[in-house]
């Protein structure tokens, strides 16, 4: 994977922007969001494919 040029930054989205996460000199994860609203906004906006079957699996039983 290439590293990103000093200066330039990645697109992102608007919810996200000041997000900066980087790996600290023993191994742990350092973010300037809390974990909280990283996980709401991953609900709001990512489809989550193990879950998509579960909940038309709900639905049908509802129907019955």
């Amino acid at each position: 994977m290439s590293k990103n040029k000093k200066g330039k930054t990645p697109k992102m989205h608007k919810d996200l922007e000041g997000f900066e996460i980087h790996i600290n000199e023993f191994g742990e994860i350092k973010s300037s969001f809390s974990i909280d609203r990283l996980n709401d906004f991953l609900n709001e906006n990512v489809d989550d494919k193990k879950l998509r079957d579960k909940e038309e699996e709900g639905e049908e039983e509802q129907e019955d």
